[in-house]
Formats: structure tokens, sequence, C-alpha cells
């Protein structure tokens, strides 16, 4: 009998984990609540792979011997407790992908924030280096369907919590852990010890012989580490005080120290500004320099690196008024690190689907940074009521094109207006990338 593996959700990583399953020899069969994308659609047509679409059909998941499940599918889901019912092993992309990746190698990033930036930047250093190297995992590209079509000597994945909650044996040569802040707790029974023992998976099967990067200044790492008790080779990074072995800023200098390199470099030679992204950088300039990459490749990467789409993305200056695209920033510690980064009175676009907010993280720099609010969401009374003693002009909108021209009137010569919701974007787009590119064309129309 074949080893039967089902495969629940017919995303970018239900296909690709599809693809790989088959490649391997198993019998496969996915299958989506919802109506699967065209071109994954085709995709499962042209390899003969079979699924359906719209429905659950129990009799042809529960006789699984393994099953896949996407990320984006809880545990609350009826057809998931069936499955676990049953006893029947679930497992996610990243360990199936592990399974077959031969000798390569990974560097795995997680964090709360900046997990994309830093996947990004870390990839470009390795290219920079000439290595053998794909992008891969949360980023936007299956990490399955990489080592099923394309495989590579090094993969640079960015992990979340939801791929990290079923590993069972995948390991990381190189994992960073940037920071933990309270997110997605809808899916972690409103638990942050839940959501933090889920990041620290990147870590549960490593060994002295890889390494552990992380954020020193982080207090909720640095708490969690005081109870861990098996072995990791730790390299932390801090802005606020020396590090022996890993990184640090002092002044306006990054300092690395690996085993027997030393690395300095200025942070104004960063392509990434602000001080959430020097954090990144360290992360991404260790990992490259642990692995062996040397210090002149990595400078030169650190130099000339393009910032991500929706995440702090400059789009034009109109009569003055800078605009800038943080789509991204689905979470209030995102819009945070955008807000503190803003040294212009700044326009906020804030809305959109609420996943249990506390808006009283910003407020400080609300107060400080921000002169009106402009809400893009269908229900904005959270935030209205959070912030209407703070800004005294807050405007409800639910298109990006009234959004756009909202700020426009709003701002004047010297303002910046910078979309970071706080929010997923559920509610009025597809995702954070349909929200974002809505919001660009309504700019570029002004």
């Amino acid at each position: 009998m074949k080893h039967r593996l089902v495969i629940l959700g017919g995303g970018e990583s239900g296909i690709g984990a599809a693809l790989l399953g088959q490649k391997s020899g198993y019998d496969v069969f996915v299958s989506d609540a919802s109506v699967i994308k065209e071109k994954y659609k085709q995709e499962l047509i042209e390899n003969r792979i079979e699924f359906e679409e719209g429905q659950h059909t129990a009799e042809k998941i529960l006789n699984a011997n393994e099953v896949m499940k996407s990320p984006g599918i809880p545990e609350k889901n009826e057809m998931v407790k069936a499955i676990r019912a049953r006893g029947i092993e679930v497992i996610s992309e990243i360990e199936l992908a592990y399974r077959f990746k031969g000798d390569s190698k990974i560097i795995a990033i997680t964090g709360s924030n900046g997990k994309s930036t830093t996947t990004a930047l870390t990839y470009h250093i390795l290219k920079t280096a000439g290595m053998s190297c794909a992008l891969v995992g949360n980023i936007g590209y299956s990490f399955a369907k990489q080592v099923a079509e394309d495989p590579k000597e090094w993969y640079v994945a960015e992990i979340s919590s939801f791929q990290l909650d079923d590993i069972k044996t995948f390991r990381a040569e190189v994992a960073i852990l940037l920071n933990i802040t309270e997110d997605h707790l809808d899916r972690y029974n409103y638990q942050f010890e839940n959501y933090i023992n889920s990041k620290f998976k990147i870590i549960q099967n490593q060994t002295t012989n890889d390494y552990f990067i992380y954020c020193d200044d982080d207090e909720v790492i640095k708490q969690k580490l005081e109870t861990l008790s098996h072995n990791i080779n730790p390299f932390p990074f801090s802005m606020k005080h020396e590090i022996k072995k890993g990184g640090y800023i002092k002044g306006d200098q990054m300092m690395l120290r690996i085993q027997e390199e030393r690395v300095s470099m200025s942070i104004y030679d960063f392509a990434l500004k602000g001080k959430h992204n020097n954090y990144n950088t360290m992360a991404a300039c260790i990992a490259a320099a642990t692995i062996g990459i040397r210090k002149e490749k990595i400078r030169e990467a650190v130099k000339d690196f393009q910032s991500l789409e929706h995440r702090m993305e400059f789009i034009a200056t109109v009569r003055g008024v800078e605009f800038i695209n943080d789509s991204k920033a689905t979470n209030v510690n995102s819009t945070w690190y955008a807000l503190e980064s803003m040294n212009k009175p700044t326009v906020l676009v804030l809305g959109g689907t609420d996943k249990g907010n506390d808006y009283t993280l910003i407020a400080d720099l609300v107060k400080e940074k921000v002169k009106a609010i402009v809400c893009l969401g269908v229900d904005n009374k959270k935030i209205i009521a959070a912030f209407k003693d703070i800004v005294p002009t807050i405007v409800e909108t639910n298109t990006a094109k009234q959004c756009v021209n909202a700020c426009f009137k709003l701002a004047i010569k010297g303002d910046v207006v910078l979309m970071s919701p706080a929010c997923a974007s559920f509610d009025l787009f597809k995702n954070y990338e349909d929200r974002g590119k809505q919001f660009k064309e309504a700019v570029k129309e002004l």
C-alpha cells in the first residue's frame, strides 16, 4: 500500500506539498473547503493529482496515513478535529520539505515582526556571495515545491508560528528569532504563552553544531531562554550592550564577533533605515557570517539591498506629501515600528480585521507624531474609541481611493501619509498585497 498523504488547503503551500508528495511516491489527495485558484488547479490537473474543492469529503480524508495541513487552517476547524480524533499524524509543509531536502541546509527566520525583511536580506547576502540558494516559506514561495522542482544547497525560509506548530523533525542549521510580541492570539486560545512556545519550536531539534541567533533586547525571549534546558549554540544581538559572541551596535557602528571573524560597519551604510531595521540587518549579517560568507560580500549586500513591496515601501511624493505603503503591518507592533521611524507630521491609515488589538501600545507614538487618522475598514469603532481623545481628526473610508483622497486633503507639504493598518485586510481586500496594490494605484491617480 502506498503512503496516503492528504493535503488540506489548495494554496501555495498545499500545491507545493502535493507536488513533492507525488514525486516522492505518495498517494496524494488535495481537499480545499473553498475554491482553488485557477493557476493551482491547472498544476494539479497537469500532474494528475486528485483533488476536491468547495468541500471536505470525510471518507477521502480520514483514510490518510498523514495529513499536511495548510498554515491558514485553525485547529478548531471541524475536519481538523475529526483528523485529530482518529489519531492521524498532522504535519506542516516545512516538515514535509525537510524530509526530502537531502544534504541541503536551512536558515529559518521567525518572529512577530521583521521576518520578511530579514529573510529577503539574508537571501540577498547569500546570492551576492554566489551561493546556491532559494527564498522559501511564508514569504510566498512553497518550500516543498522548491525541493521538488529546483533543489538548492541552502534554503532561506521565512517561517510563521502556524508552520512551526506541526513540525516533528524539522531542523534549521541556522535559526533566527527576531522578537515575540502578542499576535495571532485568536489561534492560541488567547494564551500568550502558547504563542511563545510555538515560536521557540524553531530550536526544538537543534544541536550544538547549529546556530541560534536571537534578539537579546527582547525580554520575552530572554525570560523563555532561562527556562530551557536543552543545549543550544547562542548568537545574540543587541543595541543596548556589547556582545561577546554575536553582534551589537555601539554608537553608529555594527560589530559582529563570529568565531575568528570580526566585522564592523557603519549603520549609515545600511540600505534599510530605522531602529527596527538595524535589528533585522544585524540578524541577517550574523547568519551570513556563521556560514562563512566573507565580510566584503556582507558589506556589499547590505548596502545595495532593495526593501520589500508593502513593507515601508516609498510610493511617491505628490505636491510635497510623501506616501508610504506598509500594508504588511497587520498587527499593532508592526505599526509601532513604522511610526517609530517617522520624522515628519504623519497622516496615519489604520483599520481592517482586528485580531484582538491593544491600541494603547501605540498611543504615545500617535500622540507625538500623528496629526490625523484615516480609517480603511468596515468596523472602525475600536480605533475611534482608542484615539478620539488624542487625534483631533479621524475620518472613515471603505475604499483605497476614498482613503487616499481623504489623506491627501488632510496632508500639507512636508507631511507623510503612512498606510500601516495594524489589522488584517480581509474585510475589504483579498489580502495585504491586494490592499497595498490598490493603495499604490490610488496614489498614482492623484
